[in-house]
């Protein structure tokens, strides 16, 4: 039976188009069970009816559409229970509907098994046979696994807009995705491929290592000389910030990890493009199994790094590209490169299959204030190029070639935002204040390379996080104490004057070193963070003695642990970060004058069992921090990363709220500053909730410093307190959403949450 299965399923997905695929199943299933018929019903939830969409066995005896009505017939039964019927004489069920222009008189036995979607009934598949009889629990079982399979088939035909009837609203035929970069774009459709594919490189070995490894050194250095130019034409076009991006790349290629490990790959026998695939491929798994989502979208920039080295191994042409004028970029991963290599003045919009809003082309794409789509998947590129879309970067939509009417309310919805977006920039300049005198800090995540002079443009009060953990993860072996004091020296030169809060080593069995070998069977509740740093002192004490002679003379660092869950971590930590710091004041007594400051310590309040426990560590450190990512993940038990349950990670739901609402309350008790630096504080109805609850310190990826500042310039704090008291009364994400929309709405700041101003 299992080898039935496998053949009709791989038949479905091999059917050129999904009407086929539909009739290719109730053929199948009919021969496989031995039944006399097999029907396919699909649900058109908007005409409240399921359409009988593919049949083998049943007479239609009319050439209009068969359906059922909501409530009525079997299938109806089948779909509202949510569970298969096995009825051995339908006719004689109270149910059973006598459907008009079908002849299914002689059919007795029924099987009804409904298909189902995450939790949305999309339509129900159902056998038929003339005997009357109860079909076997394999039987049962099968078509169950079938409709299951199926299931898929129609999400994604639904996503592509193939379902679409003539009396349904083409506003609900939309693609969907992550929203990445604010904003409304329409154009046509440039679907741009990558320049060669290490995906595509068959393994070879060779004997001439020599030749090989000078290969391979030389296509470095061109490709180094394509990113420089590349970086030169984006001078002027893009914030300073985001350049940094660039450096990335560079740090890459002159990683110790990558091109040594490639050389020794070559050494071992295989060819440079071989040797090039193996290492990539082997570091980008590496980086997509991180649960950091910021360091994990790094597998991008290796990946479009390694396409670009092999590219001129294969001694690929520079590519020419002539886009469309005013037209929205769609690949099946768009990369940082590849949107600085395009026309500027002819991208409007973008649209990634793969990737996240902390992938740098995300981060890119927001930098020049081009709306943008990722996470596509339901999307052919095929299907697209050259079609009129519509980007929706608020709500993650994607409309392919879509009514009239449709453009014409979004080319207005554009304008709107057009108009939005230059308010937001005059107010840069201008504090962080509600108009009832509220004042808020509003801080940086970091964590790429900030050699470039950005902080006056941002009006930012310092770094609110900085992640340690990508020199570490780009080498194969720890970072010396010199080279991570260089690292961080840089870091707190760039912010001098303004405090730089530096979390020490994040990584763990979730975000494994290539070099410190884990393996759990389930690393987020494992050993990561500061547990594994404890563990191992002398990985802890050389960076905090890094930390503490870079800040010497600056006097500005801040020291912020990760992971905590218990006092003892804590004690254990401040007490290794004292010794760190008399053991460097002795060091540098005998030749340097200026006294060492002794940092200020804090920590993460990520872990739920803190919440409890601060009143354990508050005489301990000098401030607190809200991780609201984690913390969100560990209170609902969900894996963000984990796609069957990743809709259930929302960080407004309602005991999410009550746990940041504990968390304040009691840090104001315990006159303990704190902070959030999780992307709540970065979104426009969580930093409502957040600031009414009394928060006053936020800290965010650079993209959101502007809306947020903007918002709270535009609200009164003490209006807010309704808005919160609902949220903490909400049953669900989505109502707290509704009364965050609502609050938004009222003060004229829709337009944050939606297309238009």
């Amino acid at each position: 039976m299992l080898r039935i299965l496998q053949r009709i399923v791989e038949a479905v997905n091999q059917a050129p188009d999904f009407d086929l695929a539909l009739q290719t199943m109730v053929r199948q299933v009919k021969e496989a069970l031995h039944t006399d018929s097999c029907t396919v019903y699909l649900a058109d939830h908007e005409q409240q009816q399921f359409a009988l969409a593919a049949t083998d066995g049943l007479e239609i005896r009319s050439d209009k559409p068969i359906h059922v009505p909501f409530g009525e017939g079997v299938i109806s039964l089948a779909a509202s229970r949510e569970e298969p019927l096995n009825i051995a004489n339908a006719s004689d069920h109270p149910a059973f509907l006598k459907l008009e222009h079908v002849v299914e008189d002689r059919y007795k036995a029924m099987l009804a098994a409904p298909v189902i979607h995450r939790r949305r009934v999309l339509g129900v598949l159902a056998v038929q046979q003339e005997q009357a009889r109860a079909f076997t629990r394999d039987e049962e079982a099968f078509v169950v696994t079938l409709a299951a399979q199926l299931a898929v088939v129609i999400a994604h035909a639904e996503a592509k807009g193939l379902l679409r009837t003539a009396k349904q609203s083409p506003w609900l035929q939309t693609i969907k995705g992550l929203p990445a970069a604010p904003g409304v774009a329409i154009g046509e459709a440039f679907v741009v491929k990558p320049p060669a594919r290490l995906s595509e490189v068959t393994p070879k070995r060779s004997d001439m290592p020599e030749h090989e490894i000078r290969a391979f050194r030389a296509a470095v250095a061109r490709t180094r000389q394509e990113l420089l130019n590349i970086s030169d034409s984006m001078k002027g076009q893009v914030a300073d910030e985001t350049l940094a991006i660039f450096d990335v790349y560079h740090a890459m290629m002159d990683s110790a990890s990558l091109g040594k490990e490639v050389e020794q790959t070559i050494n071992d026998g295989w060819r440079a493009q071989t040797a090039l695939k193996l290492v990539v491929e082997q570091l980008v798994n590496q980086f997509e199994n991180l649960d950091d989502e910021y360091i994990r979208e790094r597998a991008s920039d290796v990946r479009d790094l390694g396409n670009r080295i092999l590219a001129h191994l294969q001694n690929r042409e520079a590519r020419r590209f002539n886009p469309p004028a005013q037209c929205i970029l769609v690949a099946d991963e768009v990369t940082a490169t590849m949107l600085a290599e395009l026309p500027q003045a002819d991208i409007i919009g973008m649209v990634s299959l793969r990737g996240s809003g902390n992938s740098h082309a995300a981060i890119m794409a927001r930098s020049m204030g081009i709306p943008a789509v990722l996470g596509v998947d339901d999307m052919q590129l095929s299907d697209v190029n050259g079609e009129t879309l519509i980007v929706d970067g608020y709500n993650g939509d994607v409309f392919v070639s879509p009514p009239l009417q449709v453009e014409n309310e979004y080319r207005q919805l554009a304008d709107e935002e057009l108009a939005l977006r230059q308010k937001v920039m005059q107010a840069r300049d201008l504090p962080a204040e509600t108009t009832d005198g509220v004042r808020v800090q509003l801080n940086l995540n970091v964590g790429l390379n900030t050699e470039r002079d950005w902080l006056n443009d941002l009006n930012v009060h310092g770094v609110g996080l900085y992640r340690t953990e990508i020199p570490f993860m780009m080498r194969e072996r720890l970072p010396t104490e010199d080279e991570q004091e260089e690292l961080y020296s840089q870091v707190l030169e760039q912010f001098r004057g303004a405090p730089v809060v530096m979390r020490t080593l994040d990584v763990g069995g979730d975000k494994p070193l290539p070099y410190l070998p884990m393996d759990e069977e389930n690393p987020f509740l494992g050993w990561r963070g500061i547990r594994m740093t404890l563990d191992h002192p002398e990985i802890f004490l050389v960076q905090i003695r890094a930390m503490l002679r870079a800040s010497m003379g600056r006097n500005n660092l801040r020291i912020l642990l990760p992971m905590i869950s218990s006092a003892e971590e804590v004690d254990e930590a401040v007490r290794m970060i004292h010794q760190a710091y008399h053991e460097v004041a002795e060091e540098l007594q005998c030749s340097v004058d200026e006294q060492l400051f002794e940092p200020q310590i804090g920590v993460m309040i990520e872990v739920p069992a803190l919440i409890y426990q601060l009143h354990c560590v508050a005489d301990k450190v000098d401030f607190f921090s809200v991780g609201t990512n984690d913390l969100t993940q560990y209170m609902l038990a969900v894996d963000r990363n984990n796609s069957r349950v990743a809709s259930l990670y929302d960080a407004f739901h309602p005991a999410v709220l009550h746990a940041l609402k504990q968390i304040i309350e009691r840090c104001d008790q315990l006159n303990k500053p704190v902070s959030v630096c999780g992307e709540l504080a970065g979104e426009p109805g969580g930093a409502l909730l957040l600031l009414a609850m009394g928060y006053r310190n936020f800290s965010m990826n650079s993209y959101n410093i502007d809306r947020i500042r903007w918002i709270i310039r535009h609200i009164s704090a003490a209006d807010l307190d309704e808005v919160l008291q609902r949220a903490l009364a909400s049953r669900s994400p989505q109502e707290v959403k509704q009364h965050v929309i609502m609050a938004l709405e009222n003060a004229g700041l829709g337009g944050f949450v939606r297309a238009g101003g």
